[in-house]
């Protein structure tokens, strides 16, 4: 076949794949030849984040992908470089997430001779990604570059690796064939499976059905509310999962696992069927499980066999979970299933005791002077528009907005969450992607001050960028989670101990108040909690990058959270039914 196109180097070819699939934004820091850089400029569609920490890099990347459903983009150099990325990588092959990572590597003609930066990199990266090769021929990168994005972007999404040695560098790139289109393969599990499946359903008296994130993006969220209806189910989601569905529809309940809370978790002990969706059961969605209904029967749907959970025994489904969605419905419409009334009755009495618990949680916290959590969600609720999308972190207090409905996406926001590996500073530095996919919705970092002072080094990154952002910090003078487990642990006293995790609350970032595109304030007084959050919020929707920052009580701790100590004890002997 003859040739279509000569590239001059690696990085005109890397640009023009990019530009292709339609990625406009790029995050990184690339190698010193800065080669493609100048191949960037040749782009002007294309914007190109600098980032001072390639972690944070790959952060924005993985946050970019997830809201804007086209691959995240990072560019990085070689050694200590990609090292620094490997963070992002395990969050992105945890959140299911498409990413094409690019960096350098040393010159073939310098392996094993301890050159400048010489590292193994393939096998750092590849129990991180879902495919990783090193081009270290001209006539391999376009191939490479296809390839990977295909991969990154069917069955279960993640990360790939693809690196450029430097002895390409100069050398000219040949495409052989015309650049193909990034399609994502959708497909139905095998007639057999759905024909059970339904038998399964139509027997079930008290159903359940949860999704996780893999159905976050589903384009079957209509279908999904629809199948939930006729069906009567309890409806949750897992902490990725938020956002898949309206979370303010009379039968949707929460998040499941750990962060399910009294009422509503009686579900999970009554259910006689669980129906599970594009989750692949991690810790945290099965938290407490041991409680199910033994009897319960349990159909889990996913696009990868090495999703499926097999410590549950039940029904195992192989396809994708919106078309076995759209699929269950075709079939009630020449069969209408008939919901248990009960159960739907049943369902939206808890809901509305788990609505009344979180009415009488904030009523308390507004008789102490001092702010709670409750209060700082309960007013953005209030004030941010309702497409609003909330970027989170996992730490002591922000861990709050996990707990429904303290925050609730409601029908038309959405939220991000980092995986269950929960790196510190995702949440921080993942906002600034998030805002750049999605345009003109308001975009918020809800953060702790120990992530957000982890991210610190790329503050300056995000308002140089124009990135119009608010970060709601919640101080408790540093890493609150581990000082709550030492305190718990016959430490009720920290103040003797010779341990500290937190210390006094003071200012964050002091050059942050003389920066001309930040705004900074800190709340103190509840009296003007909402009226200075409504200011953030005018300053944020003007295009400036705002930080509020709200001290809190290392005692203001979400529900359910108190009794734990450690990770997850008392969890063993979990048991489900057929």
């Amino acid at each position: 076949m003859s040739k279509l196109f000569t590239y001059e180097n690696p990085w005109e070819a890397v640009v023009d794949y990019l530009d292709h699939i339609g990625v406009t934004e790029i995050f990184g820091l690339p190698s010193d030849d800065l080669g493609f850089l100048k191949a960037l400029e040749k782009k002007p569609s294309a914007r190109m984040i600098l980032c001072k920490d390639q972690r944070n890099a790959v952060f924005m990347a993985v946050g970019h992908a997830m809201e804007s459903e086209k691959p995240g983009v990072c560019v990085v150099g070689k050694g200590p470089a990609l090292t620094n990325t490997l963070t992002g990588l395990l969050e992105a092959k945890l959140l299911a997430t498409p990413l094409i990572l690019v960096a350098t590597g040393t010159s073939i003609n310098r392996l094993g001779t301890k050159a400048f930066q010489e590292l193994d990199q393939l096998s750092l990266v590849q129990p991180l990604v879902k495919w990783s090769y090193r081009v270290d021929h001209p006539d391999r990168l376009c191939w490479a570059l296809e390839k990977g994005a295909i991969l990154a972007a069917n069955g279960t999404r993640g990360p790939v690796y693809i690196e450029i040695p430097e002895q390409l560098f100069e050398e000219k790139i040949p495409r052989k064939k015309a650049w193909e289109a990034l399609t994502v393969r959708r497909f139905l599990p095998d007639e057999a499976s759905v024909a059970q499946s339904l038998e399964l359903i139509r027997s079930s008296n008290r159903p359940l059905l949860l999704l996780g994130g893999g159905m976050r993006k589903s384009k079957a969220r209509n279908e999904i509310i629809r199948f939930v209806e006729q069906w009567g189910a309890a409806l949750f989601v897992t902490a990725s999962g938020r956002g898949a569905v309206p979370e303010d529809h009379p039968l949707f309940c929460g998040l499941s696992g750990l962060y399910a809370t009294e009422p509503i978790c009686r579900l999970w002990e009554e259910t006689d069927m669980v129906v599970v969706i594009g989750s692949r059961l991690e810790e945290t969605a099965t938290f407490g499980w041991e409680r199910i209904n033994a009897k319960a029967t349990l159909i889990q749907v996913n696009i990868e066999p090495n999703d499926w959970s097999l410590e549950y025994p039940g029904m195992h489904m192989l396809g994708d979970g919106g078309l076995v969605v759209e699929r269950w419905l075709k079939e009630f419409e020449k069969e209408p299933l008939v919901p248990n009334k009960k159960w739907v009755q049943h369902i939206q009495v808890h809901r509305e005791q788990l609505f009344q618990r979180a009415k009488k949680c904030l009523e308390d916290a507004r008789t102490d002077p001092s702010i709670h959590v409750v209060e700082v969600l309960d007013a953005m609720n209030q004030l941010v528009a309702k497409d609003r999308i909330l970027v989170q972190e996992n730490g002591l207090q922000d861990m709050w907005s996990y707990f429904y409905p303290y925050y609730s996406c409601g029908s038309e926001g959405g939220a991000v969450l980092p995986s269950d590996q929960t790196s510190l500073g995702f949440g921080a530095a993942a906002v600034a992607g998030v805002k750049l996919a999605v345009k003109e919705r308001p975009v918020i970092a809800w953060v702790g001050d120990g992530a957000f002072q982890l991210f610190g080094s790329d503050l300056k990154t995000v308002a140089e960028q124009k990135i119009p952002v608010m970060y709601i910090v919640l101080k408790n003078g540093g890493y609150g989670w581990l000082q709550h487990q030492w305190n718990q642990q016959d430490h009720p006293s920290s103040d003797h101990s010779r341990f500290h995790f937190t210390s006094l609350p003071s200012d964050l970032f002091q050059w942050v108040t003389e920066h001309p595109q930040i705004e900074c304030m800190e709340i103190t007084d509840k009296t003007q909690l909402k009226q200075n959050l409504q200011k953030a919020h005018r300053s944020q929707e003007e295009g400036k990058t705002v930080i509020v920052e709200i001290p809190v009580q290392l005692h203001d701790i979400p529900p359910g959270i108190q009794e734990i100590e450690g990770d997850f004890p008392g969890k063993e002997n979990i048991t489900i039914g057929n």
